[in-house]
């Protein structure tokens, strides 16, 4: 796995968001994402990972060994982010 090929499958999980992601050990099976949308609103830090999980779908077990995971929605990252 790459990052744009984490990131497609987030944004497709997730329409409308906001990704980052970094390929932490440079390894392609450890990385980094930061996910800002709307669509968190409401809902609980796990509720929101999940939503980042459920994208990655099987590929978070098997190509994806580790995943360091930062959620916002954007009322948040405006506010953090200043």
């Amino acid at each position: 796995m790459n990052t744009d090929q984490v990131k497609e499958l987030i944004i497709k999980g997730i329409p409308g968001s906001t990704v980052e992601v970094a390929d932490t050990k440079k390894s392609g099976d450890h990385f980094s994402a930061i996910v800002i949308s709307d669509l968190f609103e409401g809902l609980s830090l796990i509720e929101q990972h999940q939503m980042v999980y459920k994208s990655l779908g099987k590929l978070l077990t098997n190509e994806v060994h580790a995943l360091q995971l930062k959620t916002y929605t954007v009322s948040k990252w405006k506010k953090e982010n200043k």
